[in-house]
């Protein structure tokens, strides 16, 4: 007899809802829901454009909107009493200040304009400074604290967002309770637990972003937040001791949801997670696998077994105890922005002779790079264009292009930023293993997959195997896999069952070209000659011989 899930994935722009079969994986129908607060969904500042919120009004309505419109999907005889458990992924870190009850702020009357009382999105930079200080901090006297997460802290985490609003607005500051990631608020307000003292804690929002770990005690000391700002101490005693692994339940769904949705009460709601690492549950991750999710930004994730204890990773962004399944280390990467460059190169740079929209324009651009062998534009860039996540950790970095010439084409410069996102991809992969943990495999997730060519080249650079795979749903799949696992047996093996049951079948496979993958490689060797002059100080690295290779492998 057959057993659903719903997988509830909140993304950037919009939430995918989908009903899935626990007993084999198949997507039974999907709603997808836009926000409607500020620009598809984001709200930004005239004044600073480094601003990213959003509404938590989008998300219950995306909760509604995307739970009914799937029931609908599925037809008159699908049966909604055989759904047995809800999963949720969302954006991280994305915390939001709530009240003593666990109300969201910005839904009190003194705030509900204050653009601060809203969702800090996990795109908001606004927070460089204090990240910076907190870096230079933990340096001094929490070394180990940086060990967990590439040895920067980022404009992107819990802590230097918190403080930022803090230094902006200490009125609203003082009129804060405490704070809660939304991948940990959804579920509490689905089980009616969203009071702070009930909501619990992922393993995954906790120790990626906020520095959790059991091994000195949870959230980082009082005497370390003290050295930031008195007021973060005093909030500690606000927030958590305790999180939990993803397989286990965020509690049941309350009367009152039951009723709004339609659906039985005590339906399981899982523990939230981020969306890249739920998403890799969905696309089958196991040891020697990295799986991309490739969208507007990159995340990386690989997992590893916690048998072997792993300190420090320098320059990638996570290594955390628990956080994709239980007993392995989940070590998350990525890059700023990948289809973010491509969009704004082809809306900002791309004349309308090759299209009259962005769609015609990418897909005309696609076919004319297709035809470009490697090293024959000429041309070498850096993907830095809203900062540099993994290796360098640096939000302060910019873009470039080099090797133009007066007769460059848009079509050479576009496969010139794909291979730079590949390069950056390279980067990572290579920092990883440095540390000898093996990635054999690519699996590739996310709208990017859908390019042929964009796909192509990252097995070319990579020189690893790249699978797709067949759904776009893939993080909220991996949701479903979560609320597929009976409350009373939360365990990795458990896990592991329903995934190899649930998880999305691959699409295509890409092979790495022999030939291509040499010339790529003398390619990267000159990316990282300026990945490491632009990006560090380390030592002084003479540039002289760059353009002139770029010519001889042009012309070659």
């Amino acid at each position: 007899m057959s057993q659903y899930t719903i997988g509830l994935d909140f993304g950037t722009n919009s939430c995918r809802c989908i009903i899935i079969d626990t007993n084999n994986g198949k997507e039974i129908s999907s709603y997808v829901h836009n926000y409607k607060f500020g620009k598809n969904g984001v709200i930004t500042s005239k004044k600073n454009p480094l601003v990213a919120r959003q509404h938590p009004k989008d998300y219950t309505d995306s909760i509604i909107k995307g739970i009914k419109g799937s029931i609908q999907n599925a037809g008159k005889r699908f049966n909604k009493k055989k759904i047995i458990g809800i999963g949720i992924d969302t954006t991280g870190s994305s915390p939001m200040p709530i009240d003593s009850n666990g109300n969201p702020l910005v839904y009190s009357k003194e705030f509900s304009n204050n653009i601060n009382s809203l969702v800090w999105l996990w795109k908001d930079h606004t927070s460089y400074l204090e990240a910076e200080k907190i870096t230079e901090i933990a340096k001094k006297i929490r070394p180990e604290y940086l060990q967990k997460c590439g040895e920067k802290y980022s404009s992107e985490w819990f802590w230097s967002k918190i403080w930022h609003l803090k230094k902006i607005d200490p009125i609203l500051f003082k009129n804060i309770y405490s704070f809660v990631e939304i991948c940990d608020y959804l579920p509490a307000y689905l089980s009616g637990n969203s009071h702070p003292s009930k909501i619990k804690r992922s393993a995954c929002a906790a120790g990626h972003k906020a520095m959790f770990n059991y091994e000195w005690g949870g959230l980082p000391d009082k005497n370390f937040l003290k050295k930031l700002d008195p007021e973060l101490a005093q909030l500690r005693d606000r927030l958590y001791d305790t999180v939990y692994n993803p397989e286990e339940s965020a509690g049941n769904l309350s009367e009152y949801w039951s009723k709004k949705l339609g659906l039985n009460t005590g339906i399981k709601i899982n523990i939230g997670g981020f969306d890249a690492h739920i998403g890799a549950i969905g696309a089958g991750i196991k040891t020697g696998k990295l799986v991309k999710i490739m969208g507007t930004s990159t995340c990386d994730i690989v997992i590893q077994s916690s048998k072997k204890i792993i300190n420090s990773l320098p320059g990638i962004c996570g290594i955390v105890e628990n956080s994709v399944m239980s007993n392995h280390y989940g070590i998350e990467a990525g890059q700023s922005a990948v289809g973010d460059i491509f969009a704004s190169f082809i809306n900002n740079d791309v004349a309308e002779s090759y299209g009259k929209n962005f769609k015609q324009k990418f897909k005309n651009l696609e076919k004319l790079a297709e035809k470009i062998l490697p090293g024959k534009h000429g041309l070498l860039a850096l993907d830095w264009h809203n900062g540099n996540r993994t290796i360098l950790v640096d939000t302060m970095l910019t873009g470039l292009i080099l090797g133009k010439t007066l007769n460059t084409k848009p079509e050479e410069m576009f496969k010139a930023l794909i291979e730079a996102t590949a390069f950056g991809c390279l980067k990572i992969i290579n920092q990883i293993e440095k540390y000898k943990i093996k990635i054999n495999e690519i699996i590739a997730i996310g709208g990017l997959t859908k390019s042929s060519l964009i796909m192509q080249v990252y097995a070319d650079v990579t020189g690893r195997k790249i699978k797709t795979l067949k759904s776009n749903q893939v993080c909220a799949v991996g949701a479903g896999i979560l609320a597929s696992i009976p409350t009373n047996k939360t365990n990795y093996n458990n896990l592991k069952y329903f995934q190899n049951k649930m998880s999305v079948k691959t699409k295509k496979i890409y092979k790495p070209k022999k030939l291509n993958n040499k010339i790529y490689s003398k390619l990267y060797a000159l990316y990282s000659d300026i990945h490491d002059a632009f990006g560090t100080n380390n030592k002084p690295i003479i540039l002289h011989h760059v353009m002139k290779d770029l010519i001889r492998l042009r012309d070659n």
